[in-house]
């Protein structure tokens, strides 16, 4: 896929940003659902880990300017998770290859779904830590973990069929292209 391509693609992950937050908060479901992460978690699937990092720095910062969402003490933490997201998922489906497309999505998705978490989890314990507010483990696993569990659940069911049918789409490049016909 070409670099200008990847870029629209990025474009409009970065523009879903702008678009999700607002729709899923409308219905006081955007804690659970984690719009900002889908579309990011998307981009590095779909055009790699530069775009995808790409695509977690821009998607929350247009965001918050448009909408507010995430407000500016959020960004903090969520703009390097969500780097993190685009990174991991983008890298990890590069260098994992089962001959299977299902199988790669889900071997770069769940170690990716954790990865951004934990760093997540780190940098909001680096600010609570020089705010003197109290963090820990527990409160990590509440916010991240068991109060994201709907969200981690949309991403892991949504995400393969929607990588899956851009390519059967041919709106991206196959992973494994189909054997060519037998010549007679």
């Amino acid at each position: 896929m070409s670099s200008v391509k990847k870029f629209c693609i990025c474009a409009i992950c970065a523009a879903l940003c702008c678009v999700l937050p607002p729709v899923f908060h409308a219905m006081a479901l955007g804690a659970a659902f984690s719009p900002l992460h889908f579309p990011v978690l998307l981009c590095g699937l779909v055009c790699g880990w530069p775009y995808g990092i790409l695509c977690g720095l821009v998607g929350p910062l247009l965001s918050s300017l448009i909408s507010g969402m995430p407000g500016a003490s959020q960004l903090i933490y969520m703009v390097p998770e969500l780097c993190a997201y685009g990174l991991f998922s983008g890298l990890l489906l590069k260098f994992i290859h089962t001959g299977r497309l299902t199988a790669d999505l889900y071997l770069a998705l769940v170690p990716t779904l954790l990865l951004g978490r934990i760093v997540g989890g780190i940098i909001r314990a680096i600010f609570y830590l020089s705010s003197a507010q109290s963090y820990s483990l527990a409160i990590w696993a509440s916010a991240y973990i068991i109060g994201t569990i709907p969200a981690i659940i949309l991403q892991l069911v949504a995400l393969p069929v929607l990588v899956t049918v851009l390519m059967k789409a041919s709106l991206i490049p196959p992973r494994y292209p189909a054997p060519a016909a037998a010549e007679a």
